[in-house]
């Protein structure tokens, strides 16, 4: 029998890595790419928050990739991220061997609250500049995350409200019981006099000096002294109260824990229909499934969070989006009227589009809206052919302050009418209906565009846009609940979880065979590549086809040599000749071929410097 030979196993080695740690992380790996945004990101308003006294702090650029590159792996606690710097191969490499506390993480991540969002749209800028997205439509769309509040520590307004009139009553029967000269000085003389908390205390002090009259009976004081007491406690309760008003705003609701969160209706599951808790309607625009902006607000609803929401975008670009698609939530007439305005096309559904565009759909002619109306004359007609005349106009305004015209038509006479009894069942002798003309001709138009052939394409691709990032957020990620306090803080977070979803996505959409579509995307909006566009693309010269791990690789354009030794000298100017690869089994390597095509696809025209952007080696 042979002997036994196993290699060398010694747990107290002296030499616990190889010389370089990165020879075990592979040259494709996400890590690299993290690393190499990074780098080319301007991080000149991050330095300034940095005074230069003390101790040298951790690297900035080595604390933002450690942190993206935790939320692309799902990794959200500081304490785990600690952990990780000690144990994973690519923490300790992206780190440099530096070993932050997660004191020190988290302490980072809450100094960057203000700048994150400027670095989260460099990196969109990045992604369009490279042919991933356009910035010229947006996909919009919400979805409510619950905050880290306690559930329990609501405070809702009309309670509030409430609460302090029946206070304030009793505060007044107070006052009444009071000695004469201190009510009619504090109550009695004014009766509008607004009751506030220091005014109550003021009272109360007055009411606690007048004590030390000698005429005073033993009696009285005891009734004076328990006045002052009640006026001392409601005093304090009134101030409760106001804060309460104070912190509320606009809303209807807000937690005591977190007071920037508002009570929403949170959908938990499909036997569900959803649950009160304290959350934010997150507001998100994506292109290609990336997130290209968003923004957090206390409104439940979708409708008042399109302005701002469109405002933010042209902050961030400095543009509005040629193009806007989103669902029915958004179809209001202040939205129809904003896009219209600023020239942007409008694929926005209204309350009633899917209904009105069903195959079996027939219109209600008793309906206001079906009434035929003539423009010219200003009259109504209804389904009887009575001729309805204008008989007013009222104003209402929303919750934003946008005010909507209608304009009231009434009937001559509806007795007798065979079609009453289907018409109206209203009291009254006449039908009167309300028409916005205004918000009619505004739906008109946005039916037009959803039903041409760009509005399908733009209704089909919506579903698959936000409501697929969604899905990933919540369950790929699972970035169900926010994990901070305060609206700044939970901005702060998501543009950290923004950033690493980005570029995961990009990852994803570079490895997993979308490379060929991205470099067709980014050829086309850089001009000196046009001839190469024009020979593969329109031409459809023969391909080189290369399987690689069971996915089926397309290598196609060979410009120059790549006999040079870097990836800098694969530039050549298409001035030049252009080749085609007709053989397979040509002798570059198909290795080579893809790092050619992944620099090209990360190469800037106007800096030669950064032609191998992603990290990759030849």
């Amino acid at each position: 029998m042979a002997k036994l030979h196993f290699r060398s196993y010694t747990t107290n080695q002296m030499v616990l890595f190889p010389q370089r740690i990165d020879e075990n992380i592979a040259e494709n790996d996400p890590v690299r790419i993290v690393s190499s945004i990074v780098d080319h990101l301007d991080m000149s308003s991050v330095n300034k928050l940095y005074n230069g006294m003390g101790r040298c702090p951790y690297h900035p650029r080595m604390m933002l990739k450690v942190i993206i590159y935790a939320y692309m792996n799902n990794i959200y606690s500081c304490r785990r991220i600690e952990q990780l710097l000690l144990r994973d191969i690519h923490f300790i490499w992206l780190a440099g061997y530096e070993k932050p506390d997660f004191i020190t993480i988290n302490r980072f991540r809450n100094r960057l609250k203000d700048e994150i969002n400027n670095i989260f749209t460099q990196l969109v800028l990045v992604l369009a500049d490279k042919g991933f997205v356009s910035l010229d439509v947006e996909y919009v769309d919400g979805t409510k995350i619950e905050s880290k509040a306690n559930k329990y520590t609501f405070v809702w307004r009309k309670t509030v409200e409430r609460n302090r009139a029946r206070l304030i009553e009793k505060v007044k029967a107070l006052l009444a019981q009071v000695d004469d000269c201190i009510a009619q000085d504090n109550a009695r003389q004014d009766e509008t006099l607004e009751v506030t908390p220091s005014l109550l205390a003021e009272i109360s002090d007055k009411v606690n000096a007048s004590l030390s009259d000698p005429q005073l009976d033993k009696e009285e004081k005891k009734k004076r002294r328990k006045i002052a007491k009640e006026l001392k406690e409601r005093s304090g309760k009134l101030g409760e109260y106001d804060r309460h008003l104070e912190n509320l705003g606009d809303r209807n609701s807000y937690s005591k824990t977190d007071k920037d969160a508002t009570f929403m209706h949170l959908k938990e599951d499909a036997m569900n229909e959803g649950l009160t808790k304290p959350g934010y309607n997150l507001q998100i625009a994506t292109e290609n499934q990336f997130i290209t902006n968003f923004a957090l607000f206390p409104n439940p609803t979708d409708t008042l969070t399109y302005i701002p929401f469109m405002e933010s975008f042209r902050e961030r670009y400095g543009h509005f989006a040629s193009t806007e698609v989103a669902d029915s939530g958004y179809g209001s007439e202040e939205n129809y009227e904003f896009m219209e305005l600023n020239g942007t096309a409008a694929y926005v559904k209204y309350n009633r589009f899917h209904i009105e565009h069903r195959p079996q759909y027939v219109p209600d002619p008793f309906r206001s809206e079906n009434f035929y109306y003539n423009k010219e004359e200003d009259y109504c007609v209804c389904p009887m052919g009575q001729h309805m005349a204008r008989t007013g106009t009222s104003h209402k305004a929303s919750a934003s302050g946008y005010v909507s015209n209608r304009t009231t038509y009434t009937a001559q006479n509806c007795e007798g009418c065979p079609l009453r009894c289907l018409c109206f069942d209203a009291s009254g002798d006449r039908r009167v209906i309300d028409r916005n003309h205004k918000l009619e001709a505004y739906r008109q138009k946005a039916s037009e565009l959803l039903t041409s052939e760009e509005g399908l394409r733009h209704r089909g691709k919506r579903c698959i846009e936000p409501e697929a990032v969604f899905g990933q957020i919540k369950y790929n990620m699972a970035y169900r609940r926010f994990r901070h306090i305060g609206v700044d803080k939970v901005k702060m977070d998501f543009a950290f979880f923004a950033i690493a979803f980005n570029i995961k996505k990009m990852v994803a959409k570079m490895t997993k065979g979308g490379i060929f579509s991205y470099l067709r995307a980014y050829l086309t909006h850089i001009t000196p590549y046009k001839l190469f566009i024009r020979l593969f693309f329109v031409e459809k010269q023969k391909l080189v086809v290369h399987p690689h791990k069971n996915v089926q690789r397309v290598f196609f354009i060979y410009i120059g040599s790549f006999d040079t030794p870097s990836l800098s000298d694969q530039y050549i100017s298409l001035n030049q000749k252009t080749q085609i690869l007709h053989d397979s089994h040509t002798q570059a390597d198909s290795k080579h071929i893809e790092y050619f095509l992944l620099s090209c696809l990360c190469y800037d025209e106007n800096d030669h410097k950064s032609n191998n952007l992603f990290g990759y080696k030849q």
